[in-house]
């Protein structure tokens, strides 16, 4: 297969040299997007390995050392000298030393965090032992290159039958061929050791090439393989975890998590990694937290350690040590409280009337202010005023009153919603006028007359059905009968 005037990334694309220009445009990094088109540092994330080269923009960073960073496929990388000086950049595909032959790679870091990451993962080489740069890939390295990656999925398929026609207990999870296509890699996956001197005489002879076995574990094998985890997200063997430490099940034990197998295990069959990532907190936590094998001994009887919430700050305490009876909660601060009495001798009448000796802290809510509903409950506030206000002001209101035509009293409030105080300011108003009578001469003009009795008889006739018909007027019928009624009686 020929390619002419085309660039290939590491991860197997294929650039025309006018999108590789534009790529570089884009980027806006010094090295413009490398020579494969692609910047690992400015781009997307390739693979858990990539690291983001945060001393790019120092030109002092560059000259530091002559170390340089390449990743092969999978989870593979080498740290190789750059001994003829050539301007290299990540992204740039490049042919290292290997053994034998050469292997085709990527660069990945250049400069001082080369010697960073290097001390990070403890890679020690000893002088004179460093591997070289050979040179930038060529098409023909590039072509060569292509042509044994795609040989590694069938050769994966053909190695697993013939592990298993030798009745081998082991897994070949992954295959990876040098750059050269003169070795080939083969990952696999056993429980115990394995004897596989006569797999890779069978390998050799079938494939032509040299061949190098490498033992995984589960974890390794799903971080290669990838998926998703039970969160929903990408598995973190698979995006970014590279330090893979044993997982027990205390941790589960500790976080009050249940002892189901397949919830607690992952993929690869072992206890999940997220497991260890918040047992320091919980230890910490737990720290202040009774102790679980401590006995409350009260009058009523004795109770044992059943559950444990730390993120409450509560304890559950059992009548019984194997089952749930007679439960009772108490805070953190209670039980220090029976403990440190039991060990003065003392016991209470029962555990729940400990009162905590403690004040409990007091949490506000720094969202209040924020609420949708703050103006809906100002709003109703400002109506309850208002509904109190106008009451205070009727109870306080003085009845007023002014000389009708009739030479009697008329009162100002003639609203129907307030009917109920009418007779109460009529007698005010009757006894005001009687007084008014008492002080002037009858024959004065300025005297003002009291109403009658007929008069006031059926103003009372008319305030009673008012007040009783919810402050209607009555009907005609009602209103005639009344009259004459009145009328009858003032006759007699």
């Amino acid at each position: 297969m020929m390619i002419d005037n085309m660039n290939i990334s590491p991860e197997g694309l294929i650039f025309a040299p006018d999108e590789v220009a534009s790529a570089g445009k884009k980027c806006g990094c010094k090295s413009g997007g490398g020579k494969s088109g692609k910047c690992a540092s400015c781009g997307k994330r390739a693979t858990k390995l990539d690291v983001y080269n945060w001393l790019s923009d120092i030109p002092e960073a560059g000259d530091e050392t002559k170390m340089v960073e390449v990743q092969f496929k999978n989870t593979r990388k080498g740290y190789y000298l750059n001994s003829n000086n050539l301007e290299l950049f990540q992204g740039d595909m490049v042919a290292v030393e290997a053994s034998p032959g050469h292997d085709i790679g990527y660069v990945t870091l250049t400069g001082k965090l080369v010697q960073i990451q290097m001390k990070k993962n403890n890679v020690r080489i000893p002088q004179g032992e460093y591997k070289r740069v050979y040179r930038l890939a060529r098409q023909s390295d590039i072509e060569r290159y292509e042509q044994a990656k795609a040989l590694e999925q069938d050769t994966m398929i053909r190695s697993r039958q013939i592990a298993e026609s030798l009745n081998l207990d082991m897994k070949i999870g992954d295959v990876e061929y040098q750059g050269d296509g003169n070795k080939a890699i083969f990952y696999y996956i056993a429980d115990g050791r394995v004897d596989f001197r006569q797999l890779i005489k069978v390998l050799a002879e079938e494939f032509r090439v040299r061949i190098e076995m490498k033992q995984i574990g589960a974890r390794q094998e799903a971080g290669r393989i990838g998926g998703i985890g039970s969160c929903g997200r990408e598995l973190c063997c698979a995006s970014w975890n590279t330090n893979f430490v044993s997982v027990a099940t205390s941790a589960a034990r500790f976080q009050d998590i249940s002892l189901n197998p397949q919830k607690l295990a992952g993929q690869c069959g072992k206890l999940k990694c997220c497991l260890n990532y918040e047992i320091d907190q919980y230890v910490e936590a737990y720290k202040q937290m009774p102790p679980r094998d401590a006995v409350l001994e009260t009058k009523d009887g004795t109770y044992y350690h059943f559950k444990s919430d730390v993120f409450a700050g509560q304890v559950t305490y059992s009548t019984s040590k194997h089952l749930a009876a007679n439960l009772v909660t108490l805070s953190k601060e209670q039980v220090f409280d029976v403990i440190r009495m039991n060990r003065a001798g003392e016991k209470p009448e029962k555990l729940g009337d400990v009162a905590p000796s403690g004040q409990k802290r007091v949490y506000n809510d720094i969202l209040e202010e924020e609420s949708i509903t703050r103006f809906d409950n100002k709003k109703k506030k400002r109506n309850d005023r208002k509904v109190s206000t106008e009451s205070d002001e009727i109870d306080n209101e003085q009845p007023t009153s002014t000389p009708s035509a009739e030479g009697g009293h008329r009162n100002r409030n003639t609203k129907r919603g307030r009917n109920h105080q009418r007779p109460v300011r009529h007698n005010a108003l009757r006894n005001e006028a009687a007084e008014r009578a008492d002080q002037n001469p009858a024959g004065s003009s300025n005297s003002v007359q009291p109403p009658t009795a007929e008069r006031a008889e059926n103003s009372e006739g008319k305030k009673y059905f008012r007040r009783h018909h919810n402050g209607k007027r009555p009907n005609n019928g009602n209103r005639r009968n009344f009259q004459k009624q009145n009328r009858d009686n003032g006759a007699d």
